[in-house]
């Protein structure tokens, strides 16, 4: 029998999400429903609303992929789960695969597998997609077991929904995929949900000198309780901003990170980057069919460039994480600046167009 549950649907790219009621598949082989708890409103999910998302999405689609909740039920074949766990949505660990099996793989080759997935719920007898597999705005949903985590029952579901993509990719960013080191020098360009969590990154490895770099001059205080030693707004420094970074990092940054999406920034994190050593590492998604320019010899020169997703962290590494949380290494509850229900998502958005405040999470 479907579930009846409630979800706001993207019926196509630039228009407001629709909240109604939809029928929700039952969890088939391999699958489980999840009651939402908290699900966090996440840039990626943006970039497919307005149409500028490199990530292949048909139409319509209940988006959402920071979810955390309840299990309430699973199919054949669910090995680890069961009803009652608490569990955090992330990208899938097969552990079967060529990734899952590499030591420091976290990139499961069924990552875009389920992108666009077969129809699993309806509406109005109209077949409705779940964006990523997944489809956390709403108080349902039913995914693969590879795509969820078990995690300790006394975390807050607001706070470890953050840990589904944003929290997890900016920590990860700095302390598993550019391996900050004990003293080294960080740049982070972009100061939203996610490079406000590579400040907490840089931090925790122990960097001394962590620059923050956003044209908003209201994030200052915020980056600077997190762990800055500095806040640079680019409007103010305009085309001497490269050397005044160099200058202060007295030759250019170890470690040098993008989490702003757009290509301007991620050349400027490459020249921030020290010659010889310096590691610049791309976290923010630019539009679709952006490219950036890259000098050979600025690479010759001994900069390295690279990439990562969700920070480099594995899906079975996120009940570390949240106990890490729980300790207090890390802040997420000051970073959360709304709590919204379902029926508010669309403001939640438009407030992240606007700019206004860090992180906002739905609850149910």
């Amino acid at each position: 029998m479907p579930i009846r549950t409630t979800a706001a649907i993207a019926f196509e790219p630039g228009k407001p999400m629709v909240v109604e009621e939809v029928d929700l598949d039952p969890p088939g082989e391999g699958e489980v429903l999840v009651q939402t708890g908290a699900a966090g409103l996440c840039h990626t999910d943006l970039d497919v609303l307005d149409g500028s998302s490199p990530i292949p999405i048909t139409f319509p689609v209940v988006l959402g992929h920071e979810g955390a909740g309840v299990v309430l039920e699973v199919g054949a074949g669910v090995r680890n789960l069961k009803p009652g766990d608490h569990v955090i949505a992330f990208g899938p660990e097969c552990g079967l695969c060529g990734s899952c099996r590499h030591p420091t793989g976290n990139f499961c080759d069924s990552t875009f597998s389920g992108v666009v997935v077969d129809p699993t719920m309806t509406s109005g007898g109209r077949a409705i997609r779940a964006g990523y597999a997944i489809g956390t705005f709403a108080k349902h949903f039913v995914t693969d077991q590879i795509r969820l985590v078990g995690v300790r029952k006394d975390a807050p579901f607001d706070e470890i929904s953050y840990l589904s993509c944003g929290a997890t990719t900016g920590i990860g960013a700095a302390v598993v995929s550019a391996n900050v080191h004990s003293g080294a020098s960080v740049i982070i360009f972009g100061l939203g949900g996610i490079g406000l969590n590579i400040i907490q990154g840089a931090r925790m490895a122990g960097a001394t000198t962590i620059i923050g770099v956003d044209i908003n001059p209201a994030k200052a205080a915020i980056a600077r309780r997190l762990g800055a030693t500095a806040f640079v707004n680019p409007l103010v420094a305009g085309d001497g901003l490269v050397g005044l970074l160099n200058e202060m990092t007295h030759g250019g940054a170890d470690f040098t990170f993008e989490a702003a999406g757009r290509i301007s920034t991620m050349q400027q994190a490459l020249a921030a980057a020290r010659i010889g050593w310096g590691v610049c590492t791309i976290v923010g998604v630019a539009p679709a069919g952006e490219t950036i320019d890259v000098l050979p010899f600025d690479l010759i020169m001994g900069r390295k460039l690279q990439g990562t997703t969700l920070g480099g962290f594995r899906g079975s590494q996120l009940p570390e994480l949240v106990d890490w949380l729980m300790e207090g290494r890390f802040d997420l509850k000051s970073l959360i600046t709304d709590h919204l229900p379902l029926e508010k998502i669309n403001e939640g958005y438009d407030k992240m167009r606007r700019g206004e405040g860090l992180r906002s999470v739905l609850t149910f």
